[in-house]
């Protein structure tokens, strides 16, 4: 991984990584754990549950890849209904680029990467309780898929530090939904940036207001940094998190 960048090649990964891979023209990305042997445990929207039944849920792709009439011989999916799946990386990339999520980031590799989604100021724990409650919620579930407050992200984050956010009224901890706004906002200051070079008038000061004000919100809304957060064992995970995502 680099400055700009989280890309990281296959080869790097190890058991309890947080990987993701941008989806549908980088719109938004699919989050999950690293377990080993090319196997991914991640969060996914399927069947009949879709969340809050909104526009938003029907227009953003499923997690998964699209059904296959020939099943992959290297995943073992499991009947269940709890949307928490095993998959090959193959699958779980889908033909995109592997990145690992960075945890206890710092606030330049923070504020260099402007999309959410890609870094925490929170701190990983280490990777056995990752791997122990990545594979606890295979079998037990994470409750119904919900792209504001309970997603893929929302899940990986959980898995690796054991965080959740507090109270009904909040987004999840991720910067899943955020991001939707984050890829069109940074299109559209990277126009501005190219407007200033050619010249053309600008009012500079209102950009840097935009600028600077994108640049504390997603300070201010890290699972690291906002105080409305909570330690919640994997074990009372199925009560607390009912209370919190609904």
């Amino acid at each position: 991984m680099g400055l700009l960048s989280n890309r990281v090649d296959r080869e790097s990964l190890k058991p309890g990584d947080h990987i993701y891979s941008w989806r549908a023209a980088y719109i938004y990305a699919h989050h999950g754990i690293y377990i080993g042997d090319e196997k991914v445990i991640h969060f996914t929207r399927h069947g009949p549950k879709v969340g809050t039944s909104s526009v938003l849920d029907v227009l953003m792709v499923s997690s998964v890849s699209p059904p296959s009439l020939t099943p992959c011989p290297n995943c073992t999916h499991t009947e269940n209904n709890n949307e928490v799946i095993t998959s090959c990386l193959d699958c779980f990339l889908a033909g995109g680029v592997l990145y690992r999520f960075e945890y206890s980031t710092n606030p330049a590799s923070f504020f260099v990467k402007a999309r959410r989604g890609t870094c925490t100021f929170a701190a990983s724990d280490p990777p056995g309780a990752v791997l122990y409650r990545a594979n606890y919620l295979l079998d037990k579930g994470f409750g119904c898929y919900n792209i504001f407050k309970n997603n893929c992200e929302d899940f990986a984050i959980y898995c690796k530090t054991g965080l959740l956010v507090s109270g009904k009224k909040s987004m999840g901890q991720s910067g899943q939904v955020a991001s939707l706004i984050d890829g069109p906002l940074v299109g559209f200051l990277s126009v501005v940036v190219k407007l200033v070079k050619t010249n053309v008038y600008v009012k500079t000061a209102s950009v840097a207001s935009s600028v600077a004000t994108y640049c504390v919100t997603r300070y201010a809304t890290d699972i690291g940094i906002r105080s409305d957060v909570v330690k919640v064992r994997v074990e009372d995970l199925p009560i607390m998190h009912h209370n919190i995502a609904t």
